[in-house]
């Protein structure tokens, strides 16, 4: 079960949703604010329903701006703050080591945090939209495992993909899969699977305690 929580990030109070799990954790993120994304979305829920399955303690919540969540869409900044704060959040509850992951512009959000205070965090991502928003300052993501798209996802194509991928950790996995597009329509089981057998328990990666 999750219960409805609330963390501060700069002021604004954020709303979340917290499922208490065993000793690791993650925070997952959520699509462009302006685009209807929230933690609500299919895939969101699709992601933390995998993790919970894996025994994390989850945490996905509203950037700021975004339903019960207060102030006001930050172009990226704000919200990296936010993903900060959510993590402290785990901090303060003891969770154990805390990892994020999430989904189009989610990833975007977590890659920018990853690269300054959050440097050594593992991530997933979903669908990281390299066509649509400027990865250009990031360069490395040492935690990174892990990154899935679809083979008709013109937002995160996997050719561009196949070709970041390697800079940004030469590590890390791409799982393309067959016929899904950027919403995983009709695909949401086969993206459970995929995430579902990167968190096996022989998968192993970086942390933040």
């Amino acid at each position: 079960m999750e219960t409805k929580v609330h963390f501060t990030s700069s002021e604004c109070q954020i709303e979340g949703r917290l499922h208490e799990g065993n000793s690791r954790a993650v925070v997952i993120t959520h699509p462009h604010s302006l685009y209807g994304g929230n933690m609500h979305n299919p895939v969101v829920e699709t992601i933390t329903e995998v993790f919970r399955q894996q025994g994390y303690t989850t945490l996905r919540f509203n950037f700021r701006g975004v339903e019960g969540s207060q102030g006001r869409y930050d172009e990226g900044r704000g919200e990296q703050e936010d993903v900060r704060q959510a993590v402290a959040y785990l901090k303060q509850r003891a969770c154990g080591p805390i990892e994020l992951s999430g989904y189009s512009f989610g990833t975007w959000v977590n890659a920018q945090c990853a690269v300054g205070s959050l440097s050594e965090i593992s991530m997933t991502m979903v669908s990281p939209p390299t066509a649509f928003m400027d990865f250009r300052m990031i360069q490395h993501l040492p935690g990174l495992t892990l990154a899935i798209t679809g083979s008709r996802d013109d937002i995160a194509p996997p050719d561009m993909l196949r070709r970041i991928l390697p800079l940004w950790n030469p590590g890390a996995r791409l799982e393309v899969l067959p016929g899904a597009d950027h919403f995983f329509l009709d695909h949401l089981e086969t993206l459970a699977a995929a995430l579902q057998k990167a968190l096996s328990p022989h998968h192993t990666s970086a942390t933040v305690d």
